[in-house]
């Protein structure tokens, strides 16, 4: 329907150009002299050249994105380059570039990606434009929209050019000192000392060598035989095994609980232990424990991709979970909203599993409500420390004051 009408439109302004001209030739004729003669002969370049862009076929632009970089941080800035190319040299006067996304929320300024340039007869030309704080997410390009007219506009013409690009966006993180927490329920939570270390007096095996490995682990043997850097693989004193649960339920502060998840995941395989995810994000998604940089990433992009849509309250998702024979040493639930029936949940696996520590993100400076301190002081007394954790202070989430 939207391509009759634009065909519709094209052929009337066709039929106005004609009239146009056969006006002005009539007048030219009866009326005679000088006068109407300049008038026809100053308008028929401009019709000419209208009728030249109602027949140039847009479509012979050939276009090329570069992104300076396909994964980058939420915040970060992003370069983007189109580069356009052509068969002829056909003069425009001007052309109007504006990229297409799929994601509307990628670029608030959409000014920043629409440009105007003059290309003239020229073949090749480029246009530059960032993008500043990135948001979070997956974000795709889809096309590059090309539109061009005549002087007075009596014609213009558009084409979408096919052009997919994508670029990964992963959450931002804090720095945060995370150290294994004990429960001590006859006198709250205290934060353990211990450092996980692996016992580098024994090797168990050989693996490939990780970023952040020592130089001192490398086995030169298994190096000269394979022809790639080996290390070996020590066992460690403590296994210390973390699930992180995450709630995906709509809320303001959801994108604080994937900042805080992703700083805790950071946090916890530099310190050496091991972490999984568990999202129910529309559908269920748990990445096993595992440790080291490729984990990371794997886990950061999951989070680069989900989003707010859970149709469950947190507690009834867990309460569709079966952690039995599963031995994880601490469950890590992040949240923004605090529920009685959340709170029993968490007493389940706290009784039944092991540790629970449920982190409770709170906006900068907010105060507690009463009865959010009702359910904190209800999850202690079940044997679940409770963390609170507010926006822009994620350093001081193992600061003892934070704990219940």
């Amino acid at each position: 329907m939207k391509q009759y009408i634009q065909t519709t439109k094209q052929f009337w302004k066709l039929l106005l150009l004609f009239l146009l001209l056969a006006i002005t030739f009539s007048y030219a004729m009866f009326q005679g002299g000088f006068v109407s003669w300049y008038l026809f002969y100053s308008f028929l370049p401009f019709a000419v050249y209208a009728l030249a862009i109602a027949i140039y076929p847009l479509r012979e632009f050939k276009a090329e994105r570069i992104i300076s970089q396909l994964e980058l941080n939420a915040g970060e800035k992003v370069n983007i380059t189109l580069s356009f190319k052509r068969t002829r040299r056909f003069p425009l006067l001007y052309l109007i570039v504006e990229e297409q996304f799929a994601d509307s929320q990628l670029l608030t300024d959409k000014s920043k990606a629409k440009k105007m340039v003059f290309p003239g007869v020229n073949r090749k030309f480029t246009i530059q434009y960032s993008i500043d704080q990135l948001p979070r997410g997956e974000h795709s390009f889809i096309g590059i929209r090309v539109k061009t007219g005549d002087l007075f506009g009596l014609f213009e013409k558009e084409v979408s050019l096919p052009l997919e690009g994508k670029i990964l966006v992963y959450p931002a993180y804090k720095e945060i000192a995370y150290h294994p927490q004990e429960s001590r329920f006859d006198q709250g939570s205290a934060v353990a000392n211990e450092r996980i270390q692996k016992d580098t007096s024994m090797s168990v095996g050989v693996r490939e060598y990780q970023p952040g490995d020592r130089f001192s682990w490398i086995n030169w043997k298994a190096t000269a035989k394979r022809n790639e850097f080996m290390t070996k693989e020590f066992e460690q004193r403590r296994s210390h095994d973390i699930l992180i649960i995450m709630d995906c339920v709509p809320t303001a502060s959801f994108e604080t609980v994937v900042m805080y998840t992703a700083s805790m995941i950071r946090s916890i395989i530099q310190k050496g232990a091991q972490v999984g995810l568990l999202t129910y994000s529309g559908e269920r998604t748990l990445i096993p424990v595992h440790g080291g940089h490729n984990h990371q990433q794997l886990l950061f992009a999951h989070l680069a991709k989900i989003k707010s849509q859970s149709t469950i309250p947190f507690s009834q998702m867990l309460e569709q979970e079966n952690f039995q024979g599963r031995q994880y040493n601490d469950f890590m639930l992040v949240t923004a909203e605090l529920t009685e029936n959340l709170v029993k949940k968490a007493a389940f696996y706290a009784n039944r599993n092991g540790q629970v520590t449920l982190f409770f993100i709170k906006k900068e400076k907010a105060s507690l409500s009463e009865l959010e301190r009702n359910l904190i002081a209800s999850a202690r007394s079940r044997r679940v420390i409770v963390t609170i954790v507010h926006e822009k202070q994620f350093a001081k989430t193992f600061v003892e004051g934070n704990k219940g």
